[in-house]
């Protein structure tokens, strides 16, 4: 399968990066940063880092967009750290250039259609659609994203997850292009935990990769006793590349979908709307057979 991941690492992006990069059913043709959990410049590095640690340096990362479509740029350092890795050591970031469209490049070189995954803010596909939404279509054939939410409670907001409310246009631009979009968003991956004990195993391995992972989760531990009183953490991005390894890992429905542009609280807020847009929305997952995949990544858990 060959994938791109668009994404704003982020604590559980690199565990997700991670993943992919030890998946050999994956061809991972590219990565794409932007900004979110961090700066455009954190993730970009974070990315390179994780993948080079996994044993994948030959793949390109390249950087995309460093703000929403028309907000204010926000990120995430109570959730995520200073450096969006948490506890994780890190050089200084270096400086880069933003590639707005470079996802829309990426898609004009393939032979064939991919599968495009997205961790973070949907702002380089979005600007993809508004560029060449005939391009983006015959390109990708099908998109995992994870964002949103339904009955499930924002964890911006009440209403809203971060990567909806960070770019509610860019949100709103995606699911009226008409993609073939899964939507895994809060109702399936708060469902997918790591308990505080098995992050402070996973401390202790000889593997870099498995202890700089480590490191990084044992912040996220804490972001979440402290947040939400929960006695471990959310691994939300993992299930995207979880359910291409394994199909049906996530149960989904279909709903019709529409993004709140409001300036107020419910800004972000993926609501099902009469009128909206076909979406295939996870409101479940097989958290064992989750487990057993990360064991990939995470030989101990």
């Amino acid at each position: 399968m060959r994938v791109i991941i668009d994404t704003d690492p982020g604590i559980d992006d690199v565990v997700t990066l991670a993943l992919a990069a030890k998946s050999p059913e994956l061809d991972l043709a590219a990565v794409i940063t932007t900004y979110g959990n961090s700066t455009l410049e954190n993730c970009t590095r974070n990315a390179r880092i994780v993948l080079e640690l996994a044993g994948r340096p030959d793949i390109p990362v390249s950087p995309g967009s460093d703000r929403p479509l028309s907000r204010p740029l926000i990120t995430a350092p109570e959730t995520h750290g200073t450096s969006g890795v948490g506890y994780a050591q890190v050089p200084p970031a270096e400086p880069v250039t933003p590639q707005p469209e470079v996802l829309l490049e990426l898609l004009s070189q393939q032979s064939a259609p991919v599968i495009l995954i997205t961790l973070g803010p949907l702002t380089n596909l979005a600007r993809a659609v508004l560029r060449d939404a005939k391009l983006v279509k015959s390109k990708i054939r099908r998109h995992l994203g994870m964002f949103g939410n339904l009955r499930e409670r924002g964890n911006t907001n009440r209403w809203a997850d971060f990567n909806a409310w960070a770019d509610p246009e860019a949100a709103d631009t995606v699911l009226k292009a008409g993609l073939p979009t899964t939507m895994v968003g809060l109702d399936a991956t708060r469902r997918f935990t790591l308990s505080r004990t098995e992050v402070e195993r996973l401390a202790r391995s000889q593997d870099p990769l498995v202890s700089w992972l480590a490191e990084a989760l044992r912040f996220y531990v804490e972001f979440h006793r402290r947040q939400e009183r929960l006695d471990g953490c959310v691994v939300n991005d993992v299930l995207t590349v979880g359910e291409l390894l394994s199909p049906g890992l996530l149960r989904t429905k279909r709903v019709l979908l529409e993004v709140d542009l409001d300036e107020g609280e419910h800004r972000g807020h993926t609501k099902e709307r009469d009128g909206g847009s076909p979406v295939d929305v996870a409101i479940d997952v097989d958290v064992p057979r989750m487990k057993t995949l990360l064991r990939r990544v995470f030989a101990d858990l």
